[in-house]
């Protein structure tokens, strides 16, 4: 094993965490803003991109961190390690309403393919690299640009589903249709394109964007039912104009306005 062989349990239903259970000098990575809680004993390290170039020295250290910029991450990430004798623990959460999927990069082959913002936390030794697609359509109009991702190794990563999680195994030459911005990741035997929507109308009234992610097996894939874009764009589209109260609130014409839409407040 490369990367330290960690124990773990995931509390919660709609806001998870995930709890992981560190013997002495093994380490887990995470993204910043993930941290939840720790024992003490537990020693926080920022570092260049994920640390598995350690042993490149200062330039593989660079080239890590570099990469996360393409990825639209920060530069760095944050290490925790147990310092002590024993065991300790160390919590990260959900950074929204969903599930935390574990993945076993031994049972994937060594390669597990997400989102960009999907990744939450790893054992320590896991790479956290890019993906470019290799194709035009993909990259031009798949929602998720010409890089995703990749997650390798040998160890265990943690990544975040939005909403309820579904997970498809597909056979050879079998293929699921997917919204872009619903794909959690895949193992990387999947093939991914874009496909057209097709029609008139659909593409003018559909309302549900211009391109399918095709997906076609065999391998694993996993799809939330509530992305992060989403999500962000129904709650900005619900907020007051200017930040202040919405047009008409207070008064007798706004109470009434506010029952026809479903909102009962006066």
């Amino acid at each position: 094993m490369t990367a330290n062989e960690i124990d773990y349990k995931l509390y919660g239903e709609e806001m998870q965490y995930v709890e992981i259970e560190l013997d002495p000098q093994e380490g887990v990575i995470a993204e910043a803003g993930s941290f939840m809680m720790m024992d003490d004993g537990i020693k926080m390290e920022t570092i260049f991109g994920d640390g598995s170039t350690k042993n490149d020295g200062f330039l593989g250290s660079i080239l890590g961190a570099g990469k996360r910029i393409l990825t639209g991450e920060s530069l760095f990430m944050t290490a925790f390690y147990n310092t002590v004798v024993g065991k300790r623990k160390v919590s990260f959460a959900s950074p929204y309403p969903g599930k935390i999927i574990p993945v076993d990069l031994t049972e994937f082959g060594g390669k597990f393919i997400c989102q960009k913002d999907a990744f939450l936390c790893a054992a320590k030794g896991v790479s956290v690299g890019i993906e470019f697609s290799k194709r035009l359509g993909r990259g031009l109009f798949g929602g998720e640009g010409f890089i995703m991702q990749k997650l390798e190794g040998d160890g265990m990563a943690f990544v975040h589903a939005g909403g309820t999680m579904a997970k498809k195994e597909l056979l050879r030459g079998e293929t699921l249709r997917v919204d872009t911005g619903c794909i959690v990741g895949f193992t990387q035997n999947i093939d991914y394109d874009i496909e057209f929507v097709g029609g008139i109308k659909n593409t003018i009234f559909g309302g549900e964007g211009l391109f399918f992610a095709k997906l076609q097996g065999p391998g694993t894939v996993y799809i939330q039912s509530l992305p992060f874009s989403r999500l962000a764009g129904r709650v900005l589209a619900s907020a007051p104009e200017g930040g202040g109260k919405q047009k008409g609130e207070g008064s007798i014409l706004g109470g009434i306005g506010n029952l026809l839409d479903g909102d009962n407040r006066f």
